[in-house]
């Protein structure tokens, strides 16, 4: 099976990272001077870009710019002087900001359309149900990637995305539902147990999107991530394919 090179892994460690549920955001900024809204300060890509900073700098990015604090009262909170924020927040706005996408998903999202949304979510969890490779990767971009995180293997591009799909999840029978996390389109996914006579929960995906295709797949593999998402365990062997 191809797997990315060495040298083209992705230069984040994501170990840390866990899918958010939308449903723990609340609507706009903390405050007026904050630059994030809640949805974006979750979103992967920026959450990825913050792991690039040492932890003075990323504290004082998550409690200024996503919390809404004021200079002094970062200070106060990190114990140390105003001057001293001002300077870690200037390196880090320039450590994200060079590692951030042109266009978070909220503005994808937004350019979108809710109704082309759906289609693109339901064509991708129904080419997994029939699997349909050819349809699958067609929703994808030509550099699309697909990582499963606490896994290391990471796959990107049209013909290690496929080899791994043909040869991996595409051999299972799934059923999914609907889900957000990250402040993007997820899906819940549950994969057919014989000896339970069920779908079981196993994987959220976040989709990560470029214009109208998907330009990454996080596939968090964790079963206990589903009560945090008010998803059931198991859906029941006559549960229908996605429609």
């Amino acid at each position: 099976m191809e797997h990315a090179a060495v040298d083209d892994q992705p230069h984040t460690d994501v170990a840390w990272l866990g899918p958010y549920p939308d449903s723990g955001l609340a609507d706009g900024p903390a405050a007026p001077h904050a630059r994030y809204e809640r949805r974006e300060s979750v979103e992967l890509a920026f959450v990825a870009a913050m792991q690039h900073l040492p932890g003075n700098q990323r504290a004082a990015l998550l409690l200024f710019e996503v919390l809404g604090y004021s200079a002094k009262e970062v200070a106060d909170t990190l114990d140390t002087t105003t001057a001293s924020v001002n300077s870690a927040l200037q390196r880090a706005r320039k450590v994200v900001q060079e590692l951030q996408p042109e266009q978070s998903q909220q503005q994808t999202l937004r350019s979108l359309g809710d109704t082309r949304l759906r289609e693109l979510v339901t064509e991708y969890a129904t080419a997994l149900e029939r699997g349909d490779a050819a349809t699958l990767v067609s929703l994808l971009t030509a550099d699309a990637s697909w990582s499963m995180p606490p896994l290391a293997s990471w796959y990107r591009g049209t013909a290690a995305v496929t080899d791994f799909l043909v040869h991996m999840p595409l051999r299972h029978r799934w059923r999914h539902l609907p889900v957000r996390a990250n402040g993007q389109q997820a899906v819940a996914c549950y994969i057919w147990d014989e000896e339970a006579g069920a779908f079981i929960g196993r994987i959220i995906d976040v989709l990560t999107l470029r214009g109208d295709r998907i330009a990454a797949v996080t596939a968090f593999i964790d079963e206990g991530l589903f009560p945090h998402f008010d998803l059931p365990a198991t859906l029941p062997a006559e549960h229908p394919p996605w429609t």
